[in-house]
């Protein structure tokens, strides 16, 4: 047997990609699947005439691999994952260095990565986002956990990445979970982009009665300026998609999927008490949608408005776009605001310029604007927020008038906006200098005594009010 460069499990579409993409780029690649049928169609398959092996057991695929032995393990998250590692182990030998590159919980990566280097073998868990198309063509990795493992795989993974201005859409993230939380996040954005882009369709659709062939115009136009990007462009040709029966798209069932990353990230931000608000409403908006037989019930029972636009798809299709443009601004400052916290929480040095510029190419919410992210971290490392930089800040100010008219118009046609409407109610919480808490303070503390801070004394000083009693509050100066 040829000294092979890396071992790669599972041989799902994924893992194939993958292992084909390494093939492409002179790597050696020696592959295993659990149905070890798989394996042998593929190499009868896709990778025929290529230099990729094959085996039939975990010690055959781990006793060709040149040292340090890298393993790829491109299976189910979860329980699946620790198995295989189990079934691993055995077979390696201290500085030996074992990949996840499925999509997995931070935590859990965290976690393996300490109970291996307890013995010795070196763990990464990858993002990889891109696609079927991406993992063959190149897609945008994330990498992070144990760092003394990141000069041994270096060269494989920046190699098969997508490239952007000749640069490598990868590179490495940080400790433990780090990489893992990353692509989280980016999944976390990816919900918040699709179902904006939904939103948008929705509105042209209900609310100004536009055909898909009008809309796939629209969404065509708007991919050549501020929204150029990869979820823009496919939605133009999924929407100019014609079979045999007509257009597809009206065939599909209005039900969507998920595989559980975005409710991830909102669970993390509930934890670290960031509000990511665009994100946590996308995923109940597939939640939402998953209840098609509720939904057709409540359809004929309950009533409200179903008005059409007449005679202003011009204008509105202005306002549409500033809409889009703005709310997708407002999901990756939440995006990146999560990833801030997470940093502090968890102690990871997270480089933001960086990582925008590993969603520039091969993932799938690359866009035009990542590099203006890129600068704004440039002009200040220390950004809160993506809202505080001023491109980002005029940016959303010549566009929320739009935004605020599509808000305003889909609520007066019954038509639902929760994205753009989530959206639009963070900036506006974010940029109030004064809000209700002050109410809901004297609340929690009337019925549990919950205690409260004031204006006018020292940040940290605590009061309470007998509140029933009709004390002054003057008089409650103490905690």
């Amino acid at each position: 047997m040829l000294e092979v460069d890396i071992g790669l499990i599972g041989l799902a579409v994924m893992g194939q990609n993958l292992a084909l993409n390494m093939n492409d780029h002179g790597f050696t690649v020696a592959v295993f699947n659990r149905s070890v049928t798989r394996v042998d169609e593929f190499l009868a398959g896709s990778a025929k005439d290529t230099q990729i092996i094959g085996a039939h057991s975990i010690e055959s695929l781990v006793s060709g691999l040149r040292l340090p032995r890298r393993v790829m393990m491109m299976v189910k998250a979860g329980d699946a994952v620790d198995s295989l590692i189990g079934q691993l182990l055995p077979h390696l030998s201290p500085g030996d260095i074992v990949i996840d590159g499925g999509n997995e919980l931070f935590t859990n990566t965290s976690r393996r990565m300490a109970e291996l280097a307890s013995q010795g073998i070196l763990y990464v868990g990858t993002g990889i986002s891109g696609g079927e198309e991406g993992a063959r063509q190149g897609p945008s990795i994330m990498p992070g956990g144990n760092p003394d493992a990141w000069p041994q795989v270096q060269e494989i993974f920046q190699a098969i990445a997508a490239r952007v201005d000749d640069q490598p859409c990868c590179d490495w993230i940080g400790a433990g979970g780090s990489g893992r939380y990353v692509k989280m996040v980016h999944n976390g954005i990816e919900y918040g982009d699709m179902q904006l882009i939904g939103e948008a369709y929705d509105f042209m659709r209900r609310g100004m009665g536009l055909s898909q062939g009008q809309m796939a115009a629209v969404f065509g136009r708007w991919n050549t300026g501020v929204l150029d990007s990869y979820l823009i462009e496919i939605t133009a040709k999924i929407l100019d998609f014609v079979d045999d029966e007509g257009p597809t798209l009206e065939r599909i069932l209005d039900r969507a999927g998920q595989k559980g990353t975005g409710k991830w990230a909102g669970i993390n931000a509930l934890e670290l008490g960031i509000p990511l608000t665009l994100i946590g409403e996308s995923v109940f908006a597939r939640c939402l949608s998953a209840m098609k037989a509720e939904r057709l019930k409540a359809a004929a029972f309950l009533p409200g408005p179903n008005g059409v636009l007449i005679g202003q798809a011009e204008e509105f299709t202005a306002y549409l776009h500033d809409a889009l443009y703005a709310a997708k601004i407002m999901s990756y400052a939440q995006g990146f605001m999560l990833m801030r916290e997470a940093a502090k929480a968890y102690g990871w040095q997270l480089n933001y310029g960086s990582i925008s510029l590993l969603w520039r190419g091969g993932c799938i919410i690359r866009s035009a604007f990542l590099g203006d992210i890129k600068q704004a971290f440039d002009n200040n490392p220390a950004l809160e927020n993506l809202l505080l930089d001023e491109f980002f800040r005029d940016a959303i100010n010549q566009a929320q008038s739009g935004w605020r008219k599509v808000v305003g118009k889909a609520a007066e046609l019954g038509i639902p906006t929760p994205g753009f409407s989530a959206a639009l109610a963070y900036y506006d919480g974010y940029r109030s200098a004064s809000l209700p808490a002050n109410l809901l303070q004297a609340q929690r503390d009337y019925f549990g005594a919950h205690t409260y801070e004031r204006i006018d004394r020292p940040r940290g000083q605590m009061f309470h009010t007998d509140w029933a009693g009709n004390r002054n509050p003057k008089l409650d100066d103490q905690p």
